[in-house]
């Protein structure tokens, strides 16, 4: 009798294992669920969901320009003082010709005009020469009338040569300040001259031109003024303590526009820049010699 129990408890593990076994072979496909997009009675049709629509990129200004010969597109760190200085530019004429509302705002890859119209007449011209006051001399020959008139300079500062008159690349320059030079120019690591004084001491107009820029809105150049002298060339004045001129106005070589300073420098000193069409050229070979 227990050999028959066993038997048959025998057969009911077997019978269940091989169930078990049957299961596990059988091949469970799990197919994703099907929507049924037909309308039911009673309920609402499925309302088919459009993508939204895609996001209108407004130009930047100026973008109908890119690439054509004078304009710029502006990089990431540019300011628009820079920009004009590079270029030989003032601030206020590229915001003028580019349509700048407001010259403190400008956006990385907005194409600037760097150039001035053709023809009309955006870039004012530099004071003429022949309203400077002369200087008088007796040593002058009678004729001395006819000849190009030179400044009446600040004591102090050295003498210019009579400005020629074959062209305006050609400018009688003269030395913005009397002290002595501190740093000469190197392409990269000064791009112009840095000359000693004391604080207070007279800062002077080195030829006859129109004034840019007057503000501190340039990093490492404190204090600064810059004068468009014409279409080739400006002259930068930087780290003074006081400006004594105006955006717009005219000036006239010798006249002094400012008092020397250490604003945002390591010393009193004027730190004086050259540009020819923008680039950084050594005004120790336009001034006069000393």
């Amino acid at each position: 009798m227990f050999g028959l129990s066993a038997r048959l408890g025998s057969v009911s593990v077997l019978l269940l294992v091989g169930a078990l076994l049957a299961g596990c072979g059988t091949k469970v496909l799990n197919r994703a669920p099907v929507e049924d997009r037909a309308a039911v009675p009673g309920k609402p049709a499925p309302v088919a969901i459009e993508p939204a629509p895609a996001a209108v990129v407004k130009p930047l200004p100026g973008s109908e320009n890119l690439g054509k010969p004078g304009y710029y597109t502006v990089k990431p760190g540019d300011t628009l003082i820079r920009i004009a200085l590079d270029h030989g530019q003032g601030a206020k004429d590229i915001a003028r010709w580019s349509g700048v509302e407001n010259p403190n705002r400008i956006e990385v890859g907005q194409v600037l005009r760097v150039e001035p119209p053709i023809g009309n007449g955006v870039v004012a011209k530099p004071v003429a020469q022949s309203n400077v006051t002369p200087v008088p001399s007796a040593a002058a020959p009678a004729s001395a009338a006819s000849k190009p008139a030179v400044a009446a300079v600040v004591p102090g500062a050295a003498a210019a040569p009579p400005a020629a008159v074959a062209g305006e690349d050609e400018i009688a320059w003269i030395w913005p300040t009397s002290g002595a030079v501190l740093a000469g120019f190197d392409e990269v690591k000064n791009k112009g001259l840095d000359i000693g004084g004391a604080a207070g001491d007279p800062v002077l107009a080195a030829a006859d031109g129109r004034v840019v820029y007057v503000g501190a809105g340039l990093r490492g150049y404190g204090n600064l003024i810059i004068l468009k002298h014409n279409n080739t060339y400006l002259t930068a004045y930087a780290h003074n303590q006081t400006l004594l001129i105006k955006e717009d106005q005219s000036v006239r070589k010798g006249q002094k526009i400012a008092e020397m300073g250490s604003s945002d420098a390591d010393r009193v000193k004027l730190h004086f820049e050259v540009r020819r069409q923008g680039k950084p050229v050594d005004p120790a070979k336009y001034l006069p010699a000393r």
